[in-house]
């Protein structure tokens, strides 16, 4: 017996979602030529059928905006979630949230349940699901949009920033303030932390300062007492060190307090730079310069991108850029024309 061709075999036949393939068949004017074309030669030499009766249920959605994060303590994506909230209020969606926990695994078991619920809509962390978290999310009849990062290949939309773009960017800051033995602090070390080091690797490769020892890491969660931990043990590793970029402000906030332990005067005689621009960092004494992302402005844009999918309404771009800024601050004053301290 001949197998019935579904709508996933011509997704995957094509290299695109379940989501494309169908917006190709009933809302053509929503994808680009070059997709729409590639899907509709799939179709035709696949034999696939459109099942009214299946397609009458697809569109039997529910009101859920399913939320994938990895964490709900974390003030970053306590930011991220105000800034959906904020969106979807007064419109007629309900908010479910699901905590990954960094685990792949759970992403994949909130996934089949968000996937049986039929939601209306999803928005999930990041861009290196697993192949089975991949196959889930293809199959979702339903818009999707993928936050905090950027790349050329999103499951429907994206909304985010370049991490290692970010840790490139911060470095050079240092580099321009007099810093050149800069060391990397990082907790957790998820694919955001990864390619923020990314970037630090080619700033210091670029200007011949890069040194493996400069680079203290643990898969342990941030907290500001990690900080302190891990700026001792890079100081333990070597005596030449002017500078630390630190993965989180958890971390850069730790680095302070240890260094006021040890008599370490910053910005004088040692830098500090965090990532994400936490309120803390403008308060801290000295203020921590940091990298600020725009955490509310994510959480807005993906319900907005969200809303007009549902709607049917045409989008600008399927992957949207908001950027970062490097908000320098005193603990990156120094070091502008002296030479690196030994500590």
């Amino acid at each position: 017996m001949k197998k019935k061709i579904k709508l996933i075999d011509v997704a995957d036949a094509v290299g695109v979602s379940a989501i494309t393939v169908s917006r190709v068949l009933r809302k053509p004017e929503l994808v680009s030529e070059a997709v729409r074309l590639r899907v509709t030669e799939a179709v035709a030499r696949l034999g696939y059928v459109p099942d009214p009766a299946a397609r009458a249920l697809a569109s039997a959605r529910t009101d859920v905006l399913g939320i994938l994060i990895p964490s709900v303590t974390n003030n970053v994506f306590s930011a991220v979630l105000r800034g959906i909230y904020d969106r979807v209020e007064g419109l007629p969606f309900n908010i479910q949230l699901g905590n990954t926990r960094y685990s792949v695994l759970e992403e994949e078991r909130l996934l089949g349940v968000f996937s049986r619920q039929r939601p209306a809509g999803l928005i999930i962390t990041g861009r290196d699901q697993s192949a089975r978290s991949m196959a889930l999310l293809r199959q979702a009849d339903c818009p999707i949009v993928q936050i905090m990062e950027l790349g050329d290949e999103p499951i429907d939309m994206m909304v985010g920033l370049s991490h290692r773009d970010a840790g490139l960017a911060a470095i050079r800051h240092l580099q321009e303030r007099g810093y050149r033995r800069i060391g990397f602090l990082g907790a957790r070390m998820d694919p955001r932390t990864q390619r923020r080091l990314e970037g630090y690797e080619q700033a210091m490769r670029e200007t011949g300062q890069f040194d493996e020892r400069l680079i203290v890491t643990t898969q342990r969660a941030s907290t500001v007492t990690l900080g302190c931990e891990l700026l001792s043990e890079l100081l333990s590793r070597t005596q030449e060190v002017d500078a630390v970029f630190c993965n989180n402000d958890d971390l850069a906030i730790g680095v302070l307090f240890e260094c006021q332990r040890r008599r370490i005067s910053v910005p004088d005689e040692f830098g500090i730079c965090g990532f994400n621009d936490l309120e803390m960092m403008a308060v801290a004494n000295p203020p921590i310069t940091s990298v600020r992302t725009n955490r509310e402005e994510m959480g807005r844009r993906a319900i907005e991108m969200l809303i007009a999918r549902i709607a049917g309404d045409p989008i600008d771009t399927a992957v949207v850029d908001l950027g970062f800024e490097i908000v320098a601050r005193q603990s990156t004053a120094g070091l502008l024309v002296r030479e690196p301290r030994s500590v």
